[in-house]
């Protein structure tokens, strides 16, 4: 994937984070250029999606050291509907039900015209009618999955955030949703999160990093960090010596 980079578009410093007193992300460093798509890997429970909570500013993700800086401006205790207005848009693993709340409502809410809305339902191949349907109500995973998809190319943000978009998703979906968010990252920013990769079969990712431990352990080519871990596992992480030097920091000093 060829970028023209001028500046980071997400940089966090030595980000920690508490939920309810309890550490769940501990001096994470990160920084993702404009025009790159990022991926981030990790075991079930690392904090991957607490980062992505974090990011976007869910009130109950308390930053306790650290800053996040968002196309130049410190966000880190930003309300949630000021960084969207900024350009951040997400699409969750497991959105919820909205009843009384049609897609199509939203929708005419996010996009600008009628004529838009038909364009996208096309592309992500969603039957007219769910457009009548409250949101999410008795979709299947993959029907979930084009639902968000849907709603964040309607947002048409600058940086997008991804939260397992392979997860309970069939072969034939993945494909469909994996080659319409390629389509739609080949232009903008993006954080993708991932627990077994499957979506990198479609989508063209510039770097990853790895989520163990509430910390970022390593980083690197996406595919070949995706092959080691398909290979040793996640164990194969925390050999490298930033992951060493970590786990060695915690055992002197304790997570409270």
């Amino acid at each position: 994937m060829t970028h023209v980079l001028t500046s980071n578009i997400l940089e966090m410093r030595n980000l920690t984070v508490k939920v309810s007193g309890k550490k769940i992300l501990n001096k994470v460093d990160l920084e993702i250029p404009e025009g790159e798509v990022h991926v981030l890997f990790g075991p079930n429970g690392s904090g991957k999606s607490s980062l992505l909570m974090t990011i976007l500013g869910i009130p109950s993700y308390k930053v306790v050291e650290g800053s996040i800086l968002f196309k130049g401006k410190d966000v880190t205790h930003m309300p949630i509907n000021e960084r969207v207005k900024l350009g951040m848009s997400v699409a969750f693993q497991n959105p919820p039900v909205i009843r009384g709340v049609k897609l199509g409502g939203i929708l005419e809410h996010l996009a600008a015209n009628k004529k838009r809305i038909d364009t996208l339902m096309e592309k992500v191949k969603f039957p007219q009618e769910f457009l009548e349907r409250d949101i999410n109500l008795g979709f299947s995973g993959g029907e979930v999955k084009k639902s968000e998809i849907i709603q964040i190319l309607a947002q048409d943000s600058d940086f997008v955030m991804l939260d397992e978009p392979d997860s309970g998703v069939d072969v034939e979906n993945l494909q469909i949703i994996g080659n319409i968010i390629n389509s739609m990252l080949s232009e903008k920013s993006a954080l993708l999160i991932t627990h077994q990769g499957h979506i990198l079969r479609y989508v063209n990712a510039d770097k990853a990093h790895v989520l163990v431990n509430n910390s970022i352990v390593c980083s690197g080519e996406p595919l070949n960090i995706l092959t080691q871990i398909l290979n040793e596992g996640y164990g194969w992480c925390m050999k490298c010596p930033k992951a060493m030097k970590m786990q060695q920091r915690q055992e002197i000093n304790p997570r409270h």
